[in-house]
């Protein structure tokens, strides 16, 4: 399938083809962060299995983006996909077809997320705490029950559980439930032994359904005080069976993903830049800070897909036309020297707050920001505090990326919790 067949009409200068091919598989130099903000605030890019699409790399065109009811979430306004130039088995299409408020547009958005809205707020959120702390305490504790000069695997042995039992524990997930629910998320996005394919994406795209299906049968018969329970509750008669199944999806599945993301990358910034450790564990930069910055810099999303445009839009100086489909580049909008100044490439915790996309903006703007900014805040100085000589168990080598187009986060990050010798 090449560019044009899919009916976008592309960038193209003499025998020069100005698109960026954004797949994992195959690199292209120019689709590094840098080197996209340097392409322009609008890139036409190529994705995997040949499908084209406009990616939006400034902060100011994807806040534009973002509030603009000319580009809708409904997938059914992609020109391509509706003449079925793309194929129903594309493996980017689970993400575009669930029935929740990712999806949804208008309304139907409204009505996805008001059953939800309450449990999110910041106040409701910060009742959390106490066991958000307690759960930290319990995992650095089985961490420090360990040889603290041997190599440890933070991402497995704390970014990865804390915000799974915090969700868990959050949505009432028993547990008998909880080992598989996390076995099926390790198997969507793959481990370093084990990339996920296409065939398998779909394959636990479909069991992680059914698995949440029968997590809210079993609620439906013994409903308790949890979010669940509440959601079933509030949802019956307002959200179809298939909505409330994909519901669920997004908050357990996808949110505690990204706060794994968050947790991980933020670890790994800071022990690459121990002056700004320094200043963290000092008290002289508070840690709501330090996650704000990790957020802007290194967000546990990259790009998200997508939106579509009803109607042509001129869009910082290219035109997208109706059916077009945009995605966002939110790695791209961290590093935007028009937004964040010039030294936005740089992790520098004291930089004067700057207003960041990592969560979204508008109407879709994220759903457990706060949440996900508690676990930080509250995880960072805890694991800081406990271990302090913790270092990176192989300085010299800098841990690779998760495959992928969507999320933005570190394969494994190996640590030791004191260096020999220390």
């Amino acid at each position: 399938m090449d560019f044009d067949s899919v009916g976008f009409e592309g960038t193209r200068s003499g025998s020069h083809d100005l698109r960026v091919r954004l797949d994992p598989a195959e690199h292209d130099p120019r689709s590094d962060t840098a080197a996209l903000c340097a392409a322009g605030p609008v890139v036409p890019v190529v994705l995997p299995g040949g499908v084209a699409a406009w990616l939006v790399t400034r902060h100011q065109a994807g806040r534009a983006v973002l509030a603009d009811s000319r580009f809708v979430k409904d997938i059914g306004a992609w020109r391509a996909w509706r003449s079925g130039e793309v194929p129903r088995s594309w493996p980017l299409a689970p993400l575009l077809t669930v029935a929740n408020m990712t999806t949804a547009t208008a309304g139907d958005h409204t009505r996805l997320r008001a059953p939800l809205a309450r449990a999110f707020t910041v106040c409701r959120v910060e009742r959390l705490r106490p066991r958000v702390e307690e759960l930290t305490g319990l995992l650095l504790d089985g961490l420090a029950a360990g040889p603290a000069t041997e190599p440890v695997e933070l991402r497995e042995r704390f970014a990865h559980p804390l915000p799974v039992n915090v969700i868990c524990e959050l949505f009432g997930v028993p547990g008998g439930r909880r080992d598989r629910l996390r076995s099926l998320c390790a198997a969507l996005f793959g481990t370093p032994a084990a990339p996920v394919g296409p065939a398998e994406i779909l394959a636990t795209h479909r069991a992680l359904r059914a698995a949440l299906g029968g997590l809210l049968e079993e609620k439906r018969a013994r409903p308790g005080d949890d979010l669940t329970s509440a959601l079933v509750a509030s949802g019956e008669g307002a959200l179809s069976p298939t909505e409330l199944v994909d519901t669920l999806l997004l908050m357990i599945v996808a949110g505690h993903e990204t706060t794994v993301n968050l947790l991980v990358n933020a670890v790994y910034a800071l022990l690459a830049h121990p002056r700004q450790l320094a200043l963290a564990r000092s008290g002289q930069v508070a840690w709501n800070a330090v996650v704000e910055e990790v957020l802007r810099w290194d967000p546990p999303v990259a790009n998200f897909p997508f939106r579509y445009a009803l109607c042509d839009v001129d869009l910082a100086g290219h035109t997208i036309r109706a059916g077009d489909p945009v995605m966002l580049s939110y790695t791209a909008f961290g590093r935007d020297p028009e937004q964040h100044g010039p030294g936005a490439a740089s992790f520098d915790i004291t930089r004067e707050p700057t207003r960041h996309l990592a969560f979204g903006h508008g109407i879709h703007h994220c759903l457990g920001a706060p949440l996900a900014r508690l676990e930080a805040a509250v995880a960072l100085p805890a694991l800081f505090e406990r271990f302090t000589e913790l270092a990176l168990y192989e300085p010299e080598r800098p841990p690779q990326r998760r495959p992928g187009l969507v999320f933005n986060g570190l394969r494994e990050l190996p640590v030791v919790l004191a260096p020999r010798g220390a």
